[in-house]
């Protein structure tokens, strides 16, 4: 069953979606998103990448969520053309977006308005990321951004001195590893008991065996049934909270 699940993901190629690039712009700097439309009454899935930058993995969930009847867009928080592959340079795009907290804000706002732009519904949207683009999810989150809901897959899950949940507006999801070695158990555990202390409803749950990036198809950390455990968990909250 395991490899027929493997084998289904592996098989969405980029020639299989049928999306748009789309280049817009936040304070005067080139972004490039990708858009796909499912129709003009649908929800809105704002998307955010993890540490690679907006690749062929973004556009494939794009295109399982449009299969689904969602309308995407899958943001770029590093600016257009800029994709790192080498190690050292994904820790520098992330770090400078974990230094500038204002600038990560107002990319994600940025990014959700232009979504609104090319007739993403705005009033009925959730904003969901991996890794990286989990932590951009719960910076969202603590900003106030109006949404349906939050949700964050093996993402940053620290809160920032000085910052809190007090603004939120939406429930929040988080589907996490429990082998995740990079984001350990204890930011779990500290996560939910600042969710809970400040009344924000959320849902966290964890995979046994799953490690960091256990979504992501085709690496040797792919955990082919916890990936298709919190991907079905996160179509039901999204059929829960959108219109």
């Amino acid at each position: 069953m395991k490899q027929l699940i493997f084998l289904f993901f592996t098989l969405i190629s980029a020639a299989s979606i049928a999306g748009e690039n789309k280049i817009y712009n936040v304070n005067g700097n080139d972004y490039e998103g990708y858009w796909m439309k499912a129709g003009d009454d649908a929800p809105l899935v704002l998307l955010v990448h993890d540490w690679d930058g907006l690749t062929d993995y973004e556009m494939k969930r794009a295109k399982m969520l449009s299969d689904m009847g969602y309308n995407v867009f899958a943001a770029d928080l590093f600016g257009k053309g800029v994709r790192p592959t080498e190690v050292k340079d994904k820790r520098q795009h992330t770090g400078e977006l974990y230094k500038d907290r204002e600038k990560l804000r107002a990319l994600m706002q940025g990014s959700l308005d232009y979504a609104a732009s090319l007739g993403g519904n705005a009033d009925n949207v959730v904003v969901m990321g991996y890794c990286f683009g989990g932590a951009a999810v719960l910076e969202s989150a603590r900003a106030g951004m109006k949404a349906k809901g939050f949700v964050t897959f093996h993402g940053g899950l620290s809160t920032p001195e000085g910052q809190n949940y007090q603004s939120t507006t939406a429930p929040i999801l988080v589907l996490h590893g429990t082998a995740d070695s990079a984001i350990p158990m204890s930011q779990f555990a500290q996560l939910a008991t600042e969710l809970e202390t400040q009344k924000i409803a959320h849902e966290m749950i964890t995979y046994s065996g799953a490690p960091h990036a256990f979504t992501v198809f085709g690496s040797d950390r792919y955990r082919a049934d916890a990936d298709k455990k919190s991907w079905q968990r996160f179509g039901e909250f999204l059929q829960q909270n959108t219109q």
